[in-house]
């Protein structure tokens, strides 16, 4: 199985609207990204290109709630924006819901392609453990 490690460089390479996040912060949100994604080497997902993909979204996901990206601040709000207004400006927020739920990816764009990229991942599989077989003339039983 494989295990992705965070490389600053490339994650800034294809996220560059957080280049205001120093190496050391992105570092820990790509270790706060693996308390959502397995990274111990046992994870369902196996091929290491996908796993580092999704980490880096996951990260970028974490960056976007805490600390913003260039040009945008981090929003004040939690939850997602469940209803607005215009005139008189009106936001409301909702946030009745668990950390890794899909609301909760919702939240950001990086969020949102995580979660859609991960749906295959989240789909359950069913591994049937051995068949026994009763039969004391078969010839692994053995019975002799």
């Amino acid at each position: 199985m494989s295990v992705a490690t965070f490389d600053y460089d490339t994650w800034i390479a294809r996220y560059p609207e957080f280049q205001n996040i120093g190496a050391k912060l992105a570092g820990l949100y790509f270790n706060e990204a693996t308390l959502h994604v397995d990274n111990n080497g046992s994870s369902v997902i196996t091929d290491a290109g996908q796993l580092e993909l999704l980490l880096m979204m996951a990260t970028a996901h974490i960056a976007q709630l805490n600390s913003g990206s260039t040009g945008l601040e981090k929003s004040p709000l939690v939850g997602r924006i469940n209803n607005a207004s215009e005139g008189s400006v009106s936001v409301q927020a909702d946030s009745q819901y668990p950390p890794g739920s899909a609301q909760w990816w919702q939240q950001t764009q990086y969020g949102a392609s995580f979660w859609a990229a991960t749906s295959r991942f989240r789909s359950f599989q069913y591994y049937g453990g051995p068949t026994r077989n009763q039969d004391p003339y078969f010839p692994g039983s053995g019975i002799h």
